[in-house]
């Protein structure tokens, strides 16, 4: 498994902002930024960002050298992997906002609604400010399926720092 540093999540969040791409990190670089801490390797920097902001997201993806699709099985227009060749991997989940403030995931037809707060939390990676999904909606975005043993690791951590139940999924 190639791992991707602290360092190489700040500086690929750089090269977004620099285009002026509001990106959220998802995924275990939330709850690690929730955390304010590092607590464990990943493989990947989840990304939620908006569909509209595509050509920058690209354009700064690309000074990162991280330019290449890597085929994934499930790969959607509104969620995909570009990588480097080498250890960067991004996974991108792209929504739209909605006329009622709400935002827009998946296709029109079986697409999900949730509110714009999901992904206004707000944490640290590597002492850096970040903007990251909101505890509890990292909960819910890690449930619906079988639990890995890194979901099981980064749901107790997120659960016990901010008071929340830990999924029935997720008991020993």
């Amino acid at each position: 498994m190639h791992t991707m540093s602290a360092a190489d999540a700040v500086d690929l969040l750089r090269c977004l902002e620099a285009h002026d791409v509001p990106v959220c990190l998802g995924g275990g670089w939330a709850v690690d930024a929730l955390l304010g801490e590092q607590t464990r390797e990943h493989s990947d920097l989840d990304l939620w960002a908006p569909a509209a902001r595509l050509e920058g997201l690209f354009a700064g993806l690309a000074e990162a050298a991280v330019d290449r699709v890597y085929p994934w099985p499930g790969d959607r227009p509104w969620n995909f992997v570009l990588h480097d060749g080498a250890r960067r991997r991004v996974d991108l989940h792209l929504y739209e906002p909605r006329p009622d403030g709400d935002l827009h995931y998946g296709s029109a037809l079986d697409g999900v609604g949730f509110p714009a707060a999901a992904v206004a939390g707000r944490g640290r990676i590597a002492g850096t400010e970040v903007r990251c999904e909101a505890p509890e909606w990292s909960l819910r975005w890690h449930t619906g399926y079988p639990p890995r043993p890194t979901d099981h690791h980064d749901m107790s951590r997120l659960c016990r720092r901010f008071n929340l139940p830990l999924p029935e999924d997720f008991s020993d």
